[in-house]
């Protein structure tokens, strides 16, 4: 029985009021039906390429568009949607190509401009993909999606407040557009607009609460806002939904770590060793105090950087004769006030060499008022406020100021602009201080490291050329002032007297590994107690209650409340000594007090983390203090605690030491850091790649 074009027809209007209904598998088997009864019917192969898009086949739906293409080359709707399946399968050039050619034949298509826009900033191209998406509302002004896609490209360039107005667009078009609230929430929170951002969350999973993506961004706001408890509890939601979300996943072990709930910890511990080394990519940072690997540490951060900022050509510059009379140097970071790397950071700035080095700042954290800002705004010759600039403006700017050597502050810590160095700030690139890894990236050139940091067994697990610093690679400020207040053990809630134990790290360095030694310590030691930096009631009751599990009374753990810094480094003194922790030991943490003249025992671990006490401890030449296990720490510890003149001994060499040791000689380090710069620009004046080299003591 012959069949009629007018039965292929029917299968396909059938199909097509499936397909409208969401009836997906429906619409599929009319879609099919219709090409066997007709296939010549072009549109009945392009609508079946469509449902097998809807049903997340997009390999199978590219054959169906091709056939539909074959029979009308100019089929517009069939190379916007075979466009859209190759985008699917990470296709981008190709899908590319469909779209423009679907937009030579319809030019007045505002869905093609939309998804030619998604295409580009899929490859992070987000200026071309505003263009297209600019097209697109031109075309079509209500068009929500294209207003939220717009704001998304405009906020992947740091154009938040450009970005905000279009999410508030689309959702006054569309007040249930879950993901525009989502999107909306993650521009505010880039704004430190934390509240604000878990209402926009909360308020998208109010309309879908399956959104997974909801549920890991409101634990990011909530820990943000420095709720760890929510944070987990929104965390283990988007898990509940995505079991296989690793950004989830170690975002709650690292929250967990913060609040010290190792038994919440230990149901994950079974993820560590794949939890970004495959699957879905994790931020680098939540994993170093977790894993002390430091290849599975390259793996995480080179995958993380390969799908964060896709490989491109770096930008051409124009290679000068000769080096400039003064190299100028800029200096990126978010922590220009009262923070940790400018502790360290703020005497290097004042001993530079002003006569052969220019100082350009480029500061995109917020514009506080304090006294660390004012201090070290005047050392620069520059001091850029590029906040509410994008990162490829602020890497025009550095361009723009011909910077010849690009110094990131901040690596893949909190508030980093790491995509300013992937637009090219500047010939060298290299990575300081911020970030206690390898970046993983094609677009840094260098890492500023010692030989302790980064012995020749693990030289293969760190992407950049390696600056070696000759004593550590740790700057520190010789200017720090400690205190004249003279506290008394009472004052801070400690026995006098008695044996004191501390530990000023941050509270997810802290495993149970090491808190058994301390425990155990405690129990050994008569009439000790342990010191611990205070502030969160759920850590101070987790800490308490393992102290009670290990058969030690609670009390026995001291909180020490917040100080300003100078006070923080005087009360140092109360304490006998220090306990540093393993993966990510103390970093400016261990030079608080090795300043305030408290010594310190460390275990030297694998990983760039979990080495830096020991290589201060070597360049103030007290490598005594460094052990290479467990139970040497734990014998080492008990030794000095209960050998009082070994001890005192130990704290005549520190104090001695500290003004002779290159540790504290900032204007040494100066010395050598500009040796360094100078070293690797006279490689790109050579037209020499990036490579290791040592600098001279």
């Amino acid at each position: 029985m012959k069949t009629t074009p007018n039965a292929a027809d029917a299968q396909n209007q059938l199909g097509i009021g499936h397909l409208n209904r969401g009836e997906h598998e429906k619409a599929l088997n009319c879609f099919k039906r219709a090409t066997k009864l007709d296939p010549q019917f072009a549109a009945a192969h392009n609508n079946l390429g469509g449902a097998l898009v809807e049903l997340g086949r997009p390999e199978k739906a590219i054959a169906s568009f091709k056939s539909a293409l074959q029979l009308n080359a100019s089929y517009a709707q069939a190379h916007q949607n075979m466009g859209v399946a190759l985008r699917m399968l990470r296709r981008h050039s190709e899908a590319i190509s469909h779209f423009e050619r679907a937009l030579r034949l319809k030019p007045d298509d505002a869905d093609t401009h939309n998804n030619l826009g998604i295409a580009f900033a899929e490859l992070a191209q987000y200026e071309q993909a505003a263009a297209c998406y600019t097209r697109a509302l031109a075309l079509k002004p209500d068009f929500a999606d294209a207003h939220n896609n717009l704001g998304n490209a405009l906020k992947a360039q740091g154009r938040l407040d450009d970005a905000i107005p279009r999410y508030m667009r689309a959702l006054q078009i569309n007040p249930r557009f879950a993901m525009a609230y989502n999107n909306l929430g993650l521009a505010l929170r880039q704004l430190r607009r934390a509240d604000e951002a878990v209402e926009c969350f909360s308020r998208a999973l109010t309309l879908n609460p399956q959104l997974a993506d909801a549920h890991l961004n409101l634990g990011v706001a909530l820990a943000d806002l420095r709720r760890p408890e929510d944070a987990v509890q929104s965390f283990s939601r988007a898990l509940e939904i995505q079991p296989e979300m690793a950004l989830a996943r170690a975002q709650r072990m690292h929250q967990r770590a913060r609040l010290c709930d190792w038994a919440g910890l230990e149901a994950d511990r079974q993820f560590v060793d794949k939890l970004g080394t495959s699957g879905g990519v994790v931020p680098p940072f939540a994993m170093l105090s977790l894993d002390d690997h430091p290849m599975r540490q390259r793996i995480r951060a080179e995958r993380f950087a390969a799908a964060t900022y896709p490989p491109r050509p770096r930008p051409s510059f124009l290679r000068p004769a000769a080096k400039p009379d003064r190299l100028r140097i800029g200096y990126f970071s978010a922590d220009y006030s009262n923070h940790a790397t400018m502790f360290l950071m703020a005497g290097l700035f004042e001993h530079h060499d002003r006569s052969r080095f220019a100082l350009h700042a480029y500061s995109y954290g917020p514009d506080v008022n304090d006294a660390m800002r004012a201090r070290v705004k005047n050392t620069f010759d520059v001091f850029h406020d590029v906040r509410l600039q994008s990162d490829e403006a602020i890497a025009e700017l550095a361009r723009s100021e011909s910077i010849d050597v690009a110094v990131d502050l901040s690596g893949y810590a909190e508030r980093n602009r790491a995509g300013v160095f992937w637009h090219g700030a500047a010939p060298i690139q290299i990575s300081y201080l911020g970030y206690p890894g390898t970046i993983g990236a094609p677009f840094f050139d260098y890492l500023v490291a010692d030989r302790t940091l980064i012995p020749n067994d693990t030289r293969s697990c760190y992407a950049e050329s390696i600056i070696y610093m000759p004593h550590t690679y740790q700057v520190n400020d010789s200017a720090r002032e400690i205190s004249d207040r003279v506290f008394t053990r009472a004052e801070a809630g400690l026995p006098d007297p008695g044996f004191v134990f501390c530990s000023f790290n941050n509270s997810y360095k802290i495993s149970s590994i090491e808190f058994d030694i301390w425990m155990r310590l405690l129990q050994r030691v008569d009439g000790s107690v342990l010191w611990l930096l205070g502030g969160n009631a759920s850590v101070e009751a987790n800490l308490r209650s393992e102290a009670a599990k290990r058969g030690v009374d609670p009390a026995r753990i001291v909180f020490a409340k917040p100080a300003p810094l100078s006070e923080h480094l005087a009360r140092h003194r109360l304490a006998d000594l220090f306990l540093d922790t393993f993966n990510y030991n103390a970093h400016t943490t261990a030079s608080d007090a090795l300043w305030a003249g408290l010594p310190l025992v460390t275990k030297l671990g694998q990983s760039f983390a979990a080495r830096v006490a020991g290589s201060l401890l070597t360049a103030i030449d007290m490598a005594m203090l460094v052990t290479d296990t467990a139970e040497s720490y734990e014998r080492l510890a008990f030794e000095l605690a209960t050998d009082p003149a070994r001890l005192g001994a130990i704290r005549q060499r520190l104090h001695a030491n500290r003004g002779a040791a290159p540790l504290f000689d900032t204007d040494l380090f100066a010395r050598h850091i500009e040796a360094a710069y100078e070293r690797t620009y006279q490689r790109y004046l050579d037209g020499e790649p990036a490579a290791d080299f040592a600098i001279d003591p």
